[in-house]
C-alpha cells in the first residue's frame, strides 16, 4: 500500500511573543510557519493543536512546563528547498535547526521531521 501525498514538516512549541519574529526569519529562509490551530488542512486544528501541545509536553515529563500555553505550529519547506521527488536536502534540515536553535528559549522542538497533508504554497493561497 503506497502513502498517501504528505509533506514534511517540524512540529515545534512557538512562544506568542515571539512568534511573528520567528515566522519572518523563517520566510527569509523560504520556510513557512502554520499555526496548527488555523492550519488549511486541519479539520479540527484548535483540538489537534491542543493534542499535540499535550502530547509534547508530556513526553517531557515537567522539562518543557514553559511552554504549556505556547502555540503548536508547522514549519513547511518551501520550493526552493524541494527537488520533485527527492528527500529534502540536509541543507534545508541544518536551515531549520540552525533557525529554531536561534531562538532556543522561546521554542521547544525535536530534530525530526513527521509528514502532514500537503499544505497550500503562499502563492497557492486564495486572497
Amino acid at each position: 500500500m503506497r502513502r498517501g501525498p504528505h509533506e514534511n514538516v517540524a512540529t515545534v512549541l512557538v512562544d506568542p511573543s515571539v512568534l511573528t519574529d520567528v515566522e519572518l526569519e523563517l520566510m527569509t529562509l523560504d520556510l513557512h510557519l502554520w499555526p496548527v490551530r488555523s492550519a488549511p488542512t486541519c479539520a479540527d486544528g484548535p483540538r489537534t493543536a491542543f493534542q499535540i501541545r499535550r502530547r509534547m509536553l508530556m513526553q517531557h515529563r515537567g522539562a518543557w512546563d514553559a511552554a504549556a500555553d505556547w502555540t503548536p505550529v508547522w514549519i513547511s519547506f518551501g520550493p526552493s528547498w524541494r527537488r520533485d521527488e527527492d528527500p529534502l536536502p540536509w541543507a534545508a534540515h541544518q536551515a531549520l535547526w540552525r533557525l529554531l536553535d536561534a531562538h532556543a528559549e522561546h521554542v521547544r522542538f525535536q530534530r525530526r521531521l513527521g509528514g502532514v497533508s500537503p499544505l497550500p504554497m503562499p502563492h497557492d493561497r486564495v486572497h
